[in-house]
């Protein structure tokens, strides 16, 4: 951090407090593969048990 005439100049770790780590993309990618798993199940079990009527 640094001070420039009136205004502080920080860095991006700086402005972000820390360093992201890497077990964010699998946890996106994991949320993500749930998502779809349950959205589909969602849609499937109603429209498999409306074809019998």
């Amino acid at each position: 951090m640094k001070v420039v005439d009136d205004h502080v100049e920080v860095t991006d770790e700086e402005a972000s407090s820390g360093v992201k780590g890497h077990g964010v993309r699998y946890v996106l990618a994991i949320s993500l593969f749930l998502a779809v798993i349950v959205l589909s199940v969602v849609w499937i079990i109603p429209a498999l048990m409306g074809q019998g009527q």
